[in-house]
């Protein structure tokens, strides 16, 4: 492992794998419940070949519930990527792990998409364990 000023963020984010994600054509409702199942309030929308094609956080829900004015089913019934911030903030794993928490402290976010050069999603950063891993804490301090 590096010295935390030279961590990357490959080093420290949730893999592909356990990184809450959707296709496209996900209704918004199964797309909240995958959101609630992993407890990270947010939920990334990907397309052919794994290519990130937005995200979807608790608080867009929230801005959603009050601009969009037609009934809850009909709206939990909508693709997810009808919803989604299609240009979300990235990072890719070789950026450092440091800057990455800058750039999500100046966004005031909690949790940025990891992507490859390509756009293809490759992980995800979540704040908690970005600060423990630069401060030198165990993940179960």
């Amino acid at each position: 492992m590096s010295t935390r000023t030279e961590l990357q963020v490959a080093e420290v984010m949730i893999s592909f794998s356990d990184t809450p994600k959707v296709s496209q054509e996900t209704l918004f409702k199964d797309s909240l419940e995958i959101m609630d199942k992993n407890r990270l309030g947010i939920v990334c929308i990907i397309g052919k070949h794994q290519k990130l094609e937005g995200i979807m956080t608790d608080g867009d829900i929230r801005r959603i519930l009050t601009r969009i004015q037609k009934p809850i089913a009909a709206l939990m019934s909508d693709d997810v990527i009808n919803h989604a911030i299609k240009n979300p903030t990235t990072v890719t794993n070789k950026t450092l792990l440091y800057d990455a928490i800058i750039l999500m402290g100046q966004k005031q976010i909690w949790d940025l998409p990891v992507v490859a050069d390509d756009g293809t999603l490759t992980g995800l950063l979540h704040l908690h364990p970005a600060i423990k891993a630069m401060i030198g804490m165990k993940e179960n301090d």
